[in-house]
């Protein structure tokens, strides 16, 4: 299975509370850290409603 490779690019600072708790839900408390979870849909999803704020990347299994 793929996993995502999310990297926190811009603050969530002046948006939504609902968006700075989707940031933090995805482990990202920091500018310019980066975590890595399965691609599954409800990550899918929270990517989807900050995409703004994060750069993703997939990442193949036994290739980082």
């Amino acid at each position: 299975m793929a996993k995502l490779r999310i990297t926190l690019v811009k603050s969530p600072i002046g948006y939504a509370k609902d968006q700075k708790a989707t940031v933090k839900s995805l482990g990202l408390g920091k500018m310019w850290r980066t975590v890595e979870h399965d691609d599954n849909p409800s990550i899918r999803g929270m990517v989807q409603k900050v995409r703004h704020l994060v750069r993703v990347e997939e990442v193949e299994e036994g290739r980082e």
